[in-house]
């Protein structure tokens, strides 16, 4: 158990320990805090994900959700993509080797998303498909007082993704959805692959404990409070997570402000970690932040105190910046973090210094040198040309 660390300090995209990369380099990762664990025997993926790429446009700086009729005026703006994209782009910018298998039209936006994702964040399309005469799918939201509103359209692939994803390299881990496809990432299991799922909000109000059944499949589980009390009849997340350890070996349950609960059947660990108390302008994409910084603890083979840490530090630090996949931190960001929190403990602040004492991990794992900096999300999604300037 911990107590609630210092505020996080606001980020601000390319970071002062981050040095802005040329456009066709500026995502491949040049820090990478699995390497000295990597043998010649490891797959080629770190992480394989599959679902659907989004064209996010994201209002803020807006005091209230407009009324029926009404129009308002908004102090930001950003464009990013969105969907699978958001956890493709978080993974992918904290060092693992990430495969995404997705379905993409052949409009101008899948034109830049694509790019964004391949050529800058360093993700791994080889095994998705752009599809001819089909547009991408797009979300407006507007982000007011900590919660976001969102419209969204778009059309099922023209084919399935099944044939593609049994083409895609072999990975260490995966990523699922529970209400998903299973076939795929269960023969991923049958191989050795860490399986991760998640599952969305119940609409029915059914809560059917049968749809936890492909967990048999799966390493961990990462739902979010109300999901987790609601599958498993319980009324509070530490119980929750408790019944949710009886069907995989790492239960993980997500409680927003109020933090997260963690057991690790397989080290025998148990473990809860507050949020990081920050102002949050976009929660978008804050939940696969935090998976993306679990998979990565597990993988590396950290206590689990330690990735809940680590999860709760990244999505402290996404909330921070608007634009879903965009807002993701690199190791830019985290470093920054760090150096300013233990400047400040040397400076006597007290309350930093016993944040620092919790994230003291973090000094063998941050890089020592200057690393790429990452684009952030814009007005309008820039021309090729420009990603090198963020």
């Amino acid at each position: 158990m911990t107590t609630d660390p210092a505020p996080v300090p606001s980020t601000t995209g390319a970071t002062g320990s981050s040095t802005p990369a040329p456009p066709e380099a500026a995502g491949r990762a040049d820090w990478d805090p699995l390497a000295a664990q990597r043998t010649p025997e490891d797959p080629p993926l770190d992480v394989l994900l599959s679902g659907t790429v989004f064209f996010d446009i994201v209002f803020t700086g807006i005091e209230r959700l407009p009324r029926p009729g009404e129009e308002l005026w908004s102090k930001g703006m950003g464009s990013s993509p969105g969907g699978i994209a958001n956890l493709a782009t978080a993974a992918a910018r904290l060092g693992l080797r990430t495969g995404l298998v997705a379905g993409f039209g052949d409009d101008a936006y899948a034109d830049w998303m694509w790019h964004t994702m391949e050529s800058e964040e360093g993700i791994d399309l080889s095994a998705s498909r752009r599809f001819t005469d089909f547009h991408s799918s797009l979300t407006v939201s507007i982000a007011a007082h900590g919660d976001r509103a969102m419209t969204t359209h778009g059309h099922d692939l023209p084919e399935p993704l099944s044939a593609l994803i049994a083409k895609a390299p072999a990975a260490r881990a995966a990523v699922v959805d529970l209400a998903g496809e299973t076939s795929w990432w269960a023969e991923l299991a049958r191989h050795g692959a860490l399986v991760f799922a998640d599952i969305g909000y119940d609409e029915t109000g059914r809560w059917d404990p049968a749809d936890l059944a492909p967990l048999a499949h799966c390493h961990a589980f990462t739902p979010n409070a109300v999901e987790a009390m609601g599958y498993t009849r319980t009324d509070s997340p530490d119980r929750a997570v408790r019944a949710l350890a009886e069907k995989v070996p790492l239960a993980v349950v997500t409680d927003g402000a109020d933090g997260a609960y963690a057991i690790d059947g397989s080290t025998g660990e148990e473990a809860y970690c507050p949020a990081v108390p920050v102002t949050a302008i976009d929660t978008t994409g804050a939940g696969d932040v935090f998976t993306a910084a679990m998979v990565l603890g597990t993988l590396a083979g950290w206590p689990l105190e330690e990735r809940l840490k680590f999860g709760s530090l990244c999505s402290a630090l996404a909330v921070q910046q608007f634009g879903g996949s965009l807002a993701a931190p690199g190791w830019g960001d985290i470093t920054d973090w760090w150096r300013s929190l233990s400047s400040a403990a040397d400076g006597g602040d007290l309350r930093a210094a016993y944040t620092r004492g919790g994230y003291q991990f973090l000094d063998d794992v941050v890089p020592d040198h200057r690393v790429q900096g990452r684009r952030r999300a814009q007005g309008t999604f820039a021309l090729r040309s420009d990603a090198g300037k963020h």
